[in-house]
């Protein structure tokens, strides 16, 4: 990799780092902090299911990048989805739910407005060094920011037990992203995908695929704030307890994104198979209510997410064209969107009526997605 690129794709990891530290800071306890304001679990479900809405972003952002064509226009939609950071710190402000979902909505639109521009620069950013690798070099960043993020956050609930003062800080690592931001674009303006003229609205099957099977995981991959909602009901762990446990398992994403990667490099798409095993593991966990379980929990749903972060959204890169590469990474995002979102819900409601509905609804869902990536590997064998 040239200078520029290295630099470019330091500071793109960096700008992650800062950033987790802000909105994964806030997302560690925003179910405890709903429960510590007295609502009910449905406010946790709708604060998860803002996540639809930025991941309904990333579909538009992708529609965009794809018709404009342009590099301005992909830098741009990162800069104002990094700016949309300082959602968080506004929670400072309000105590009023509905400030609160709006708040979360916003930061998650943001997200959703950079994340597939910014993987799409990512992936020829990370071209030279093996697409695994590279986006395992930046998880792991990403996560260390996600570690200090709930460690920030816990030492302030537990130093003052006030949620305002503790979103306050957040102030600093928003604005400390920026300027990480502005180095990756001096030093990387121009985005290669932009050249080439892209296949309209076509989605290869093996694609196609490949998302749905994405989908039914992320169906079945409980939402943290769920997690959180029900630890704090539980009354196993004290808030600050909680936003640790979230570090937890941003350590073990940490951990696990680089080896992950090179076994992607490695062994394709195959390496997906194991993570929706884990995943149905995480619930039963839950289940023990007791502060080693828990642990593990976190380490599971670390796991997990390091997958969600690495591998999946390498494996896009490389199903596509490079021109299309900017939509499929749009339509992708929504998919998972969408089903996540419905996870939230359909969790949040039957959550009341039985624990163990809650596993056997994430089991089916984690089972047949293993069937589709299964399908899809063997597919992918017998065409090499």
């Amino acid at each position: 990799m040239r200078k520029p690129l290295i630099i470019a794709f330091l500071s793109l990891s960096m700008v992650s780092l800062f950033a987790d530290i802000c909105y994964e800071g806030m997302r560690s306890v925003i179910g405890s902090y709903i429960s510590f304001l007295g609502l009910p679990i449905v406010f946790a479900g709708l604060a998860s299911a803002a996540e639809f809405a930025g991941y309904l972003a990333r579909f538009l952002s992708g529609l965009i990048a794809t018709k404009f064509r342009s590099a301005k226009i992909f830098w741009g939609l990162v800069y104002v989805g990094y700016l949309t950071n300082f959602a968080v710190p506004l929670l400072a402000l309000t105590s009023r739910w509905d400030v609160i979902i709006l708040l979360v909505l916003t930061e998650r639109v943001g997200k959703g407005l950079r994340t597939p521009v910014r993987d799409v620069i990512l992936a020829e950013l990370t071209e030279g060094i093996g697409r695994g690798k590279g986006f395992g070099i930046h998880e792991l960043l990403d996560q260390v920011g996600a570690f200090i993020g709930p460690i920030l956050i816990g030492w302030a609930l537990l130093t003052t037990n006030n949620y305002q003062y503790t979103y306050s800080l957040m102030i600093i690592p928003a604005i400390i992203s920026i300027a990480f931001l502005t180095s990756a674009y001096l030093n990387y303006p121009h985005v290669k995908a932009v050249r080439d003229v892209p296949m309209k609205g076509v989605i290869p099957h093996h694609l196609l695929l490949y998302i749905l099977a994405i989908s039914l995981f992320s169906l079945g991959f409980i939402h943290w704030s769920l997690i959180a909602y029900h630890i704090r009901s539980s009354g196993v762990l004290p808030d600050y307890q909680i936003a640790l446990a979230y570090s937890i398992a941003m350590i073990a994403d940490a951990v696990i994104a680089i080896p992950i990667g090179v076994l992607y490099d490695r062994v394709g798409l195959k390496s997906l198979l194991l993570t929706p095993l884990i995943t149905v593991l995480i619930p039963i966990m839950l289940t023990f209510s007791d502060p080693i379980s828990l642990t593990l929990t976190a380490v599971l749903w670390g796991i997990t997410m390091s997958a969600n972060e690495t591998i999946m959204r390498a494996a896009v890169a490389d199903l596509v064209e490079p021109a299309s590469m900017a939509f499929a990474y749009g339509v992708f995002n929504l998919a998972i969107g969408v089903f996540w979102m419905l996870s939230s819900l359909i969790i949040a409601f039957i959550y009341s009526i039985s624990w163990y509905l809650v596993i056997g609804f994430i089991t089916v869902s984690e089972v047949i997605a293993l069937i589709l990536l299964s399908v899809l590997v063997r597919r992918s064998t017998n065409s090499m």
